[in-house]
């Protein structure tokens, strides 16, 4: 049985990020923590692109034209959705979430979605570090893996 192991080396690889900025102090923080997370494993500082949007809504159009541009091996989704008192977060963290998904399968790029959906404020908080830090994990992996399955 062949077995491809999981590959956390960035060298080479391009990484998009597209962050709502709704959650403006969450989705900065996330971005920063990916970031460095990204170095460590190898992706240079300028292969890092930054795009900013007004919210979770907007970051499937941003993710689709930075996949379309076919300059990027894996994009990542920050932003954060927390409940209010009425049916829009329902909407909100479904539609962005079926977009992100859909793009990727579309332009069949990886797309590590952290878009955080809770309840408050410090559910979003509590969850930064670790969520920021998996989705830089799952590009450079996912990255990696397409290339393989391509060859």
């Amino acid at each position: 049985m062949k077995k491809i192991e999981p590959d956390l080396n960035g060298k080479d690889l391009k990484i998009g990020i597209v962050q709502a900025r709704f959650t403006n102090e969450i989705g900065s923080t996330m971005v920063e923590v990916a970031r460095q997370k990204l170095l460590e494993l190898g992706v240079a500082d300028d292969d890092i692109t930054l795009v900013t949007v007004a919210g979770a809504l907007e970051v499937p159009l941003a993710l689709q034209n930075l996949a379309a541009s076919e300059e990027y091996d894996a994009l990542i989704a920050f932003g954060a959705v927390i409940r209010g008192e009425t049916y829009h977060f329902e909407l909100v963290a479904n539609e962005s979430g079926a977009g992100v998904t859909r793009v990727g399968l579309d332009f069949n790029i990886p797309i590590a979605n952290a878009i955080l959906t809770t309840e408050n404020d410090e559910q979003a908080h509590v969850r930064i570090q670790e969520k920021a830090t998996d989705a830089a994990l799952v590009a450079v992996e996912m990255a990696n893996l397409l290339r393989v399955l391509a060859d």
